[in-house]
């Protein structure tokens, strides 16, 4: 459970009721489901045709992601890699295979077991840089969706806000009208900007940052059995590899 990602959700939107709640508004007064309707549905309708349905999905898919990360522990890569290095210096690497059962990433499977079957160093890193290309992009298209969606939002509704003020401007004549229409107006401005700022464009930079996370992992793994492949003494190792942990907490 990332409880970052929960914790920001509730804030945010907790900061803009209890704001209301605090200027002596109600709860009833942004509670509007024609504003509602206009700005979700426009923004998913405006989404949906922007992208094919296949990146929708899989964006859906991500949600879960967001709430429930699993952290890739870059220090328990670093001691199992130093363990298979001495494993390969006392019984040679094809003895590294009886390892795979025990290895979760697939990622870090797969390199492994590339490795074992002899595939040479550089063509190994060519291979699995295409891998991460390939992944790099489909993740940034999944975080298109929503990035996309946060900038249709606003725009959504600023049109509810339109379409509120010419429903006042018709019903100029009934007061009793006047109300609903103005509170649609104001809300749906409300809902486009809340939606995009507090949810959309945030998933979308989680997205990435997760993405990012997950590259640095995974160059680990690779930078790694490249060093076993060569025989690199595991000190040195240690230390080439630490400067990606270092790397990523000089730049969080």
């Amino acid at each position: 459970m990332d409880r970052a990602s929960i914790i920001g959700l509730i804030l945010g939107f907790g900061a803009v009721m209890g704001g209301n709640f605090f200027e002596g508004g109600k709860i009833d007064s942004i509670l509007q489901p024609t504003a509602a309707l206009i700005v979700i549905g426009g923004t998913a309708g405006a989404t949906l045709l922007s992208f094919p349905f296949s990146d929708i999905g899989k964006a859906f898919r991500s949600l879960r992601d967001i709430f429930y990360e699993q952290e890739n522990d870059a220090e328990d890569l670093i001691q199992h890699i130093l363990r298979l290095s001495g494993i390969v210096r006392r019984n040679g690497f094809i003895a590294v295979e009886a390892e795979f059962q025990r290895i979760e990433n697939q990622f870090f499977k797969k390199t492994l077991k590339l490795a074992v079957d002899g595939m040479l160093p550089k063509m190994l890193v060519e291979t699995m840089e295409r891998e991460n290309m390939t992944f790099e992009d489909e993740n940034r298209r999944i975080a298109k969706v929503f990035d996309t969606a946060g900038g249709f939002s606003p725009t959504i509704g600023i049109i509810g806000a339109v379409l509120g003020l010419i429903h006042v401007m018709e019903n100029l004549a009934d007061p009793s009208k006047l109300g609903a229409g103005i509170a649609v107006a104001f809300v749906a401005t409300i809902y486009g900007v809340g939606i995009a700022n507090l949810m959309l464009l945030p998933i979308a930079r989680k997205l990435i940052n997760k993405m990012n996370r997950e590259l640095s992992y995974r160059e680990m793994i690779v930078e790694g059995i490249v060093g076993l492949q060569s025989g690199i003494n595991p000190y040195y190792l240690e230390r080439k590899l630490r400067t990606h942990v270092e790397g990523r907490q000089s730049k969080g």
